[in-house]
């Protein structure tokens, strides 16, 4: 009997030597007739560790590895989408950020000796 091969996509790499692929598949809702898509979980076997999350894979099904695990990573048909990004030098990042803002206190008296200003204009029009 043949195998079952299946793409999917690598939700998570967490667990050693396990990925969890999600399989999605297209069909034609009975009622209304209109294509949507399903999408189901496999838990697969990866023995060194080589695929991360975001990558499009095949995988197998073979023989209960455990209790979750009865399909087993063969290929890597696309790479992950997005990959983390390191800093190799923190200090350019802090010299382009802005200035913080002002502190609360300085706000409220900046506000105080505008609104005593308005205050004092009307009377001296007066006068």
């Amino acid at each position: 009997m043949p195998k079952r091969v299946l793409t999917g996509t690598v939700v998570s790499d967490k667990g050693d030597k396990t990925v969890v692929v999600r399989v999605e598949r297209r069909v034609k809702h009975p009622l209304y007739g209109k294509i949507i898509k399903l999408s189901k979980k496999y838990h697969a076997h990866d023995d060194a560790n080589e695929f991360r999350a975001g990558e499009i894979i095949r995988i197998e099904e073979c023989a209960p590895i455990s209790k979750l695990k009865t399909w087993r990573v063969v290929d890597r048909i696309g790479t992950a989408k997005a990959a983390a990004i390191e800093i190799a030098d923190p200090e350019t990042v802090a010299t382009t950020q802005s200035e913080p803002s002002q502190p609360a206190e300085e706000k409220a008296e900046k506000k105080a000796t505008k609104s005593k200003a308005k205050k004092a204009e009307p009377a001296d029009a007066e006068a």
